[in-house]
């Protein structure tokens, strides 16, 4: 997608850092509540884009709609003592965030606050730029809630997976960055794209849901 226009590039790199920033901030905030420090210490307990953005993940989300930051660091055996329960709670808190995101973005839409078929030029760019916030946050939730290391979706389905799914996931967990690259850019070369196949429908969904 190298052949963006410079407003859709503009409204990317925006929402890349609303985006980015806020789920990587739901993850320090949520281990800071449950009594872990690490975040803290690192200094990644802020809104301050800076403190969480990483180089290619952010060229990745502007010219590729999706992307990654900086991961939090987490010490689980400072969680308390339902750990892994936390844990969970920890990991899901970030594709929450991007949730709410869209949630809120998606209320001027819900309520036709904003007409593009009527509306001036300022409208038009504001609802444009409404409709793309909105999904690529659930871009990134749905995204992030497969579960594969090291995406958030590991943590969350190894607390509700049953045992015996738990050591499958367990086992296969070093070679998530690889099952990842090659669904992300082996397997599309090849004319297969899996995460599209999965992930637009139920994100059209919810799109579709959230706007009316």
């Amino acid at each position: 997608m190298l052949n963006l226009d410079p407003l859709t590039l503009i409204s990317r790199l925006i929402t890349l850092v609303i985006a980015l920033t806020f789920h990587e901030f739901a993850h320090a905030k949520t281990a800071d509540a449950f009594g872990d420090p690490t975040p803290r210490m690192h200094g990644r307990l802020t809104l301050n884009p800076l403190a969480h953005l990483d180089p290619l993940g952010s060229l990745m989300m502007v010219f590729a709609g999706f992307g990654w930051a900086r991961p939090v660091p987490v010490n689980p055996y400072a969680l308390g003592k339902r750990s892994s329960a936390a844990y969970m709670l920890v990991s899901l808190a970030g594709p929450l965030s991007n949730f709410l995101l869209a949630a809120l973005a998606a209320i001027p839409l819900r309520f036709n606050l904003l007409n593009p078929l009527s509306g001036g030029g300022l409208e038009v760019a504001l609802f444009n730029f409404l409709s793309q916030f909105i999904f690529l946050n659930l871009i990134l939730a749905f995204f992030n809630l497969i579960p594969l290391a090291p995406l958030d979706g590991d943590k969350v389905a190894e607390y509700f997976f049953p045992p015996s799914w738990a050591q499958t996931l367990e086992r296969i967990r070093p070679y998530g960055p690889i099952i990842l690259l090659v669904l992300l850019f082996g397997l599309p070369m090849l004319g297969i794209d899996v995460f599209g196949a999965l992930l637009i429908p139920p994100i059209r969904t919810v799109y579709f849901l959230l706007t009316g």
